[in-house]
């Protein structure tokens, strides 16, 4: 089976979502998100979770990019969408396929990276806390 690996941009909230699923899985979207969109490239998510999510409130100041493997067959039933610059490529999920898609999930997702704002507070939760500080360094940079 053939796979393409894709990235995921999240915050603490979504990262312990994917936590509770062991790490299987990304929830369901919220109301107002009408798409899952990851990325296919590691750069354009550290980008998105160090420049976006480290400023975030909602994110709790903190940017994690997650990868994970699709199986091909699926990933190329969604049009790829560029929507910026030469790496800024996603794919579109509908929220209501979310479902189906995390069933073409080969393997687990993976916490690669993350980046931490200035109003960053280290969460209380251990299992977060724990996988935070595989990545907490004094230079966060881009």
């Amino acid at each position: 089976m053939r796979t393409q690996i894709l990235y995921r941009p999240v915050g603490i909230g979504e990262l312990k979502l994917i936590i509770e699923t062991g790490y299987k899985a990304f929830p369901p979207r919220l109301a107002w998100q009408p798409i899952f969109y990851p990325v296919l490239n590691q750069q354009y998510a550290e980008q998105i979770a160090g420049q976006w999510n480290t400023e975030d409130q909602f994110s709790g100041y903190c940017g994690i990019v997650t990868m994970f493997r699709v199986q091909e067959e699926h990933y190329s039933k969604y049009a790829i969408q560029n929507v910026g610059g030469e790496i800024h490529n996603e794919l579109w999920i509908p929220a209501e396929e979310l479902g189906l898609f995390n069933q073409h999930i080969v393997g687990n997702i993976e916490v690669i990276k993350a980046f931490f704002g200035s109003r960053f507070i280290m969460p209380a939760d251990a299992i977060i806390a724990e996988v935070l500080l595989q990545f907490k360094t004094t230079n966060n940079e881009l």
